[in-house]
């Protein structure tokens, strides 16, 4: 039967990476499982509960993942980690007697679960780093491009390209940071057999001997365990994990968001790319649909409503454990990373692809710009000695009078009203109203913190893949 002939999630072959589906794979945990159970048979060999010849066999078996037959086991005994353990001590004649010998399921699914965060965390860090880096480059090749700004989405003061596009940077930097951090911390339950009190250890290998033997069990699995846990690691783990997803893609959306509304003909100024192929509508022949930025929309739109889930099983995980967390568990993470990487794989697609429309960009500056500089001509009236609210009340008059024109579809003349102005004469010279109106280079420092920014991406990132 074609894989096609039944549902299939987007993520198993449309969304994300082949290295984030591998990770995410049935096949990849139950192979993580097998290692964690060869690694618990390791140690306790180093403790005489284990043979060497048991081990070697378990070792040349870890890989040997046969789902169909588990699958058949599962039916029978509707377990998944006792079908996948009984498959491999079946496997293993000599060895499979004693796997998952005091542990209890638990002890080898969280433990995976740590490991998969962990390594998914690798790709989603990698994937930010390409995208951070993207980002720079725009940044320094847009830095000192003045643009109109908009605040309440109505044209405001004059900002640059490069500045605009900082904003979404310095959040992702900020993501990118705090992963860093998160993935750093990633804790593993560790092995504490069914209410995280590690009796059934403690009966194999005395009490005097627990800590150096979990100790043992870190270093063999390069991973760190919580000191306390229940019969589960704290699910709140997994609330802040998703949060920190979440926050990406927020950022993301705004972005994206943006690139939409920059995109549409009212205001034009930008446009993601569109292929020579490519086609926008099978009705309307013109169009050029920003689909990119709509999935990554689509897409975070999903992401966001994730931490809810993983608060409730958080907030839910009753005494020492219930089993309602575990079926939304089996989509929860997995799709809250396959999503994330499928973000930035977008994103970063749209970044380097984007097309800015510098004739528009400068036509909507001339449109909306001088309105900007109402500001600097108060300031220069008051200094030059006229009422400041009186004057104040004479610009906005102009000001509306030539918006009205604008919105005509006539060019801005707030310049001509001013000059006309006798009163505001008497202060200033049309020379110098003429000057203060040319405000393309009215953008403070956002050239200079743009660039500085683009530098400090580029250093964070060689700092962290030295």
């Amino acid at each position: 039967m074609n894989f096609m002939d039944q549902y299939q999630s987007p993520f198993s072959w449309r969304y994300a990476s082949p290295e984030m589906r591998n990770l995410w794979s049935e096949k990849n945990k139950r192979v993580i499982w097998r290692e964690i159970w060869l690694a618990l048979a390791e140690v306790q060999a180093e403790y005489g509960l284990v043979q060497p010849a048991q081990v070697e066999e378990l070792r040349s078996k870890v890989k040997n993942v046969d789902l169909e037959r588990a699958l058949v086991i599962e039916a029978q005994i509707h377990h998944d980690l006792m079908a996948e353990l009984k498959t491999y001590a079946e496997q293993c004649p000599l060895g499979g007697g004693i796997l998952h010998l005091g542990a209890t399921s638990m002890d080898i699914e969280d433990n995976a679960d740590a490991l998969r965060i962990r390594n998914a965390l690798g790709y989603i860090l990698a994937g930010l780093e390409t995208l951070l880096l993207g980002f720079a480059d725009r940044i320094e090749q847009t830095a000192t491009q003045t643009v109109i700004g908009y605040t309440h989405l109505q044209p405001a003061e004059p900002t640059t390209l490069g500045y605009r596009l900082a904003l979404y940077a310095q959040d992702l930097l900020e993501v990118y940071q705090s992963l860093s951090q998160f993935r750093m911390g990633v804790l593993g339950k560790g092995f504490k057999g069914a209410v995280g009190s590690a009796a059934a250890y403690a009966d194999l290998l005395g009490l005097e001997h627990l800590e150096e033997f979990e100790q043992r069990m870190s270093r063999k699995l390069d991973l760190e365990f919580y000191p306390v846990t229940s019969q589960t690691y704290p699910r709140r783990q997994e609330y802040v994990l998703l949060s920190e997803l979440a926050g990406l893609g927020a950022v993301l959306y705004k972005f994206a968001f943006d690139v939409r509304l920059l995109q549409s003909p009212q205001f034009g100024e930008w446009r993601e790319h569109f292929g020579p192929q490519q086609v926008g509508s099978s009705a309307m022949p013109f169009k050029r649909n920003p689909i990119t930025a709509e999935k990554i929309n689509a897409l975070a739109r999903s992401l966001a409503v994730l931490p809810q889930i993983a608060w409730g099983n958080a907030a839910n995980s009753l005494l020492e454990r219930t089993l309602d967390d575990s079926a939304n568990r089996r989509t929860l993470i997995p799709e809250a990373f396959l999503i994330s990487d499928e973000l930035l794989l977008s994103s970063s697609k749209l970044v380097r692809g984007m097309e800015f429309d510098p004739d528009t960009i400068h036509k909507n500056l001339q449109t909306y710009a001088p309105f900007a500089a109402s500001e600097r001509v108060l300031m220069a009236l008051a200094r030059a000695g006229a009422d400041r609210q009186v004057m104040h009340e004479r610009l906005r008059n102009h000001a509306l009078a030539a918006w009205e024109a604008v919105q005509k579809g006539n060019p801005n003349s707030f310049l001509e009203h001013l000059s006309a102005d006798g009163e505001i004469g008497r202060f200033l010279s049309k020379t110098s109203l003429a000057a203060l109106m040319n405000i393309e280079g009215y953008t403070g420092l956002a050239a200079q913190r743009a660039q500085e920014l683009a530098d400090r991406i580029r250093t964070v990132v060689k700092t962290a893949q030295k």
